[in-house]
C-alpha cells in the first residue's frame, strides 16, 4: 500500500471516530440524544418542540388535529380532549391566530367533499370559541378531498383523511 493510500485511510478512520462520540457536547443533558430541544445549561431551546409557548410544541404535544367519523362532522370524545388542550394552549400564547382546515377522504365527489371539510373546520372552530377563544383569531378552510396525507383505497387511509387541522400564524393579521 502506497503511503497516499495509508493516509487517507488514516484519514478516514479519524473522521469516523469523531463521528461516533455521542458525549462530545457534554454530558447527559447536552449530548446528541440526551438533551434535545435543549441548550448548554439545560434550558429550553426557544421555538423547539421541548418549548410550550412553541408552534412545535402545539403541533407535537397539544395536537394540532382531530379526526372525524365517516360522513360526519360530529366532534368525538377523543377530539373535544384534543381541542380543550388547544383551547388552553391558544388562551396562554394570545399572539398566535389559527386556520383551521377541514379535510375528507377521497369517498364522494369534490362538491360533497369540500362541503363536509367545511362543516368539519366549522365544527372545531365553534368548539374553540365555545370553550373562550376569540373568533377574531380564528379562520376556516376547506381543502375537501384535496390534500389527503394519507393515500390508498383502504378505510386505513380514508380514516387518516377525515380530519380538521388547526395550523398556527403568528401576528395579528391572518
Amino acid at each position: 500500500m502506497t503511503y497516499l493510500a495509508k493516509a487517507i485511510l488514516l484519514c478516514a478512520g479519524l473522521s469516523l471516530a469523531a463521528c461516533t462520540n455521542g458525549d462530545r457536547f457534554g454530558g447527559a443533558n447536552g449530548g446528541a440524544n440526551g438533551g434535545a430541544g435543549y441548550g448548554a445549561n439545560g434550558g429550553m431551546v426557544p421555538g423547539s418542540a421541548s418549548d410550550p409557548a412553541s408552534p412545535l410544541y402545539f403541533q407535537q404535544s397539544v395536537g394540532d388535529r382531530v379526526l372525524f367519523l365517516v360522513d360526519q362532522s360530529t366532534l368525538t370524545d377523543e377530539a373535544r380532549m384534543t381541542l380543550d388542550g388547544q383551547v388552553r394552549w391558544l388562551t396562554g400564547n394570545p399572539d398566535y391566530n389559527a386556520v383551521i382546515e377541514g379535510h375528507a377522504d377521497e369517498q364522494g365527489t369534490r362538491e360533497y367533499n369540500l362541503a363536509l371539510g367545511a362543516r368539519r373546520a366549522n365544527a372545531v372552530m365553534e368548539y374553540l370559541i365555545a370553550k373562550g377563544v376569540s373568533p377574531i383569531r380564528l379562520k376556516t378552510i376547506s381543502y375537501g378531498k384535496e390534500r389527503p396525507i394519507a393515500i390508498c383505497s383502504e378505510e386505513s387511509c380514508y380514516a387518516k383523511n377525515r380530519r380538521a387541522v388547526t395550523v398556527l400564524a403568528a401576528g395579528t393579521g391572518m
